[in-house]
C-alpha cells in the first residue's frame, strides 16, 4: 500500500516482497516472503512472555483477581490478538497450542478460566464481519450474501485451503454457525 499527497501523483513503484526481502513488519504484523505466521507468531510469543512477567509481580502484591483480569486483557490479551483475524486461521496447530500456553499459564497465575484463543479468534472475527456487513461502501461488503431464506449467509467458493482459511470465507461460516438454532 503507497499512501502519498503530492499534487502531481506519479504511478508508485511496484513493490515486490520476495524479491527484496524475506519479510518485513507492517503495523505490528510480521509477514514474510511465504505468507506463513510463524515469525509473527514467534514475536507475538515473546512480547506476551514479557508481559507476564508484570501479570506474576501482580500477583505477588495481592491483588483482586478482577485487577489481575483487567491486567491480562490489556496488557497481554491485546498481544495476543493483534491481527489475529489475518494470522489465526492460517497459523499451524503447534504454534496456536504456543500461544494457547499462554492463555492458560496466565489462567494459573490469575486463578479464573479465560476465554481460548479459538474464542478470542470467533469473537473478533465475528465483531469485524458484522461491521463489514452494516456498512455498504465497505469493498467486502458483496461477500456477505444472504441466502433467500434470509436466515444464513452463501458460503463463499474456494479451490485452495489458504483461501478457505482466509478471514471472508472464516468470517462466513462463523456468522452461519451463530444464526443456527441449537
Amino acid at each position: 500500500m503507497v499512501v502519498g499527497f503530492r499534487k502531481n501523483a506519479d504511478p508508485p513503484a511496484p513493490i515486490t516482497v520476495g524479491d527484496v526481502v524475506d519479510s518485513f513488519c507492517f503495523l505490528g504484523t510480521i509477514i514474510s516472503q511465504d505468507l506463513k505466521w510463524e515469525l509473527n507468531i514467534s514475536s507475538i510469543m515473546k512480547k506476551a512472555q514479557q508481559r507476564m512477567y508484570f501479570l506474576r509481580q501482580l500477583k505477588k502484591f495481592n491483588l483482586p483477581k478482577t485487577m489481575l483480569v483487567h491486567f491480562y486483557r490489556a496488557i497481554i490479551e491485546s498481544i495476543l490478538c493483534s491481527s489475529i483475524t489475518v494470522w489465526y486461521a492460517a497459523a499451524t496447530a503447534k504454534d496456536k497450542g504456543r500461544l494457547q500456553r499462554v492463555i492458560r499459564s496466565a489462567e494459573k497465575v490469575i486463578g479464573c478460566n479465560l476465554p481460548s484463543l479459538q474464542d478470542l479468534f470467533a469473537s473478533r472475527t465475528l465483531k469485524r464481519a458484522r461491521k463489514i456487513v452494516a456498512d455498504p461502501s465497505h469493498p467486502g461488503h458483496d461477500l456477505f450474501v444472504p441466502l433467500p431464506s434470509g436466515r444464513r449467509l452463501r458460503s463463499i467458493r474456494t479451490k485452495t485451503s489458504r483461501h478457505t482459511n482466509s478471514f471472508f470465507p472464516s468470517a462466513v461460516g462463523l456468522i452461519n454457525r451463530a444464526r443456527v438454532p441449537h
